[in-house]
Parts: structure tokens; C-alpha cells; sequence
């Protein structure tokens, strides 16, 4: 089979494609043959070396996928069953791949409201959302919510959960990022080239920061007394972290991680009308470079997939 692999650190052209051996799903897995690739930032920060978490190259990126069961070592799954997933996040899953194994666990079926381009789309970036603001932030009906960067992958994600749960969404977004964020449903937007929201936005029940910086730090003052801050960047920040507890605040890191039943949640909302995933661009898999220049470029509106 094909893969997408590195030898060394480096720009998107270090990234080769290789033929290699299949995996062998153990028990409890199964194998994909995989149709598409969802792509996330984290990924060219990896490939470039700035932080090693799957050690050094050689070694292949991904956890997105979307594809079809073809031999099941469970019972969960079947062969020829559509999924979708984060598989084994975050050690690595080898998903920029032809074939990948997977726990049948880290799989949902994919339902066919869903293209398989959309469904590799949305398990990190719907995860994420779906820990922060449902399992650490318990928004529901009322709840005054923040989302900052509401245009990019976790952000249209997050605006859209928020919604559905009767939340008051707040996002910042650039200005050409506007009415795409008020169609998913955005009650206010912020146009964070002309505005800080600091001096414009207060009374925040759940703020979710996906953008780092000072942007947590400067979260703060906006959110209400018992409000709670929820950051998949800044967790281990202990200066900070003590600046909310002095304030009589919340501070959160989510680390995102598989999770069938909230997989299962986001498929429901789909199915119910009320989630989409937006694809900015696809890719075919020789294109891998160009993809991750794309990512690389900032200003994504919604999600990067390859195709297989």
C-alpha cells in the first residue's frame, strides 16, 4: 500500500510517498481502506519538528480518516461498513494511508448524510469542540458562549454544538469571515482586525480558545464570576492558571481524545440537520505538499482534506 512518509524534519517537501507492507488489525480492530484524509495544523507543526510528539522521523502523520471496513477482528464492525474516526490519538495512527488499523472503538459508521470527505473532516476539529463545550463547559439553553476563531476548523464546529445546545454564541472572526460564521448560526461577531473583544464583549459563561497567544490570558476579564475558560493551547500555563483561581474563575485544557459516544453525538446533530463541516479544499494524496502549504498559509475557513 501507499503511504505518506518522512525521513527527516523540514518543510511540506520532506513529505514522500512510500509503499510499504499493510498493517494487521490485532483484535478489537479493524482495517480501513481508507477514502479520505482529514488535515489538521497540528500536522505541519509535527512534520517541521516543533514539538516531538511521535518522536523522530522517520514516522507518518494523521488521524482523520473516513473509509470502508475491509477485514474486522470484532464483532462492533464489519467488513464493507462505512466509518469514520480519530483513531488512537495521540500516539500515532499512521492515517496518511491507503490502509489503516484501527480500534473498532475509535470508529463510528458514517452516515450517508455524510460524504466520506466530510467525515474525515470532522473528528478532531468536532471532538475537540464537543469535549470543550459539552464534557468541561456544560453549556445548555442560555448559556453565554465565546468562541474565538469561529471561521476555522474547531471554531465553525464549536458555533454550530453551541446552537444546537440554546446557547448565546460570540465568535471573532476577520471580516470576510462574517457571514460565514453568522450562517452557522453566530448571534454576535467580532471583527478582531478592527475590535478588541476585551473592551467589547463581558458576562461570558464558556469561553473556548483554540488560537493561543494572549488570547486565554486576555480571556479572563470578560468572562463572570464562576465563568470558565476552556483552551485546547495554553493547559500548562500554571501562571495563568492561578490568575483564574485568584479571580474566582475556571480554567480548562482540553486534550482532545477518541471518543465514540460524542463521535455518535456529532453524528446525530448532522443527521438532525443542525452540524455541517465545511471542506475549504481537497486535495488529491500526491498533493500532500501543496495541502500542507495550504495550512501552513493561516486564514483556513473550516477544514484541508486529501483524497485517496
Amino acid at each position: 500500500m501507499r503511504v505518506i512518509t518522512q525521513h527527516t524534519l523540514g518543510g511540506p517537501e520532506v513529505l514522500t510517498i512510500a509503499e510499504v507492507p499493510p498493517p494487521r488489525p490485532l483484535p478489537t480492530e479493524v482495517l480501513v481502506r481508507v477514502e479520505a484524509i482529514g488535515l489538521n495544523p497540528l500536522e505541519p507543526r509535527l512534520r517541521a519538528g516543533e514539538f516531538p510528539l511521535l518522536g523522530r522521523p522517520p514516522f507518518i502523520l494523521g488521524w482523520d480518516i473516513s473509509g470502508v471496513v475491509e477485514t474486522a477482528q470484532t464483532w462492533r464492525l464489519r467488513p464493507g461498513d462505512e466509518v469514520f474516526g480519530m483513531p488512537l490519538f495521540p500516539r500515532a495512527a499512521n492515517a496518511y494511508a491507503e490502509l489503516v488499523a484501527a480500534p473498532a472503538l475509535h470508529l463510528v459508521r458514517k452516515p450517508a448524510s455524510l460524504s466520506h470527505v466530510e467525515a474525515a473532516a470532522l473528528p478532531v476539529v468536532g471532538l475537540t469542540a464537543w469535549q470543550g463545550l459539552v464534557d468541561l463547559g456544560g453549556v445548555r439553553e442560555g448559556t453565554r458562549v465565546l468562541i474565538h476563531a469561529g471561521g476555522g476548523g474547531v471554531g465553525h464546529v464549536a458555533i454550530q454544538i453551541a446552537k444546537s445546545l440554546g446557547a448565546h454564541v460570540i465568535t471573532t472572526v476577520s471580516a470576510s469571515k462574517r457571514e460565514f460564521v453568522e450562517e452557522l448560526g453566530a448571534d454576535e461577531v467580532i471583527d478582531y482586525t478592527a475590535v478588541d473583544f476585551a473592551e467589547v464583549v463581558g458576562d461570558i459563561d464558556v469561553a473556548l480558545d483554540t488560537l493561543g497567544g494572549d488570547t486565554a490570558a486576555r480571556s479572563l476579564d470578560v468572562l463572570r464570576p464562576g465563568g470558565h475558560l476552556v483552551t485546547a493551547v495554553a493547559d500548562e500555563d500554571t501562571e495563568l492558571i492561578a490568575k483564574f483561581d485568584a479571580a474566582g474563575k475556571r480554567f480548562s485544557g482540553v486534550a482532545v481524545d477518541p471518543d465514540p459516544a460524542a463521535l455518535q453525538g456529532l453524528v446525530d446533530l448532522v443527521d438532525h440537520g443542525k452540524l455541517r463541516v465545511h471542506v475549504q479544499a481537497t486535495f488529491p494524496f500526491e498533493r500532500i505538499a501543496d495541502a500542507h502549504r495550504l495550512i501552513e498559509s493561516g486564514h483556513l475557513q473550516g477544514k484541508v482534506v486529501l483524497t485517496v
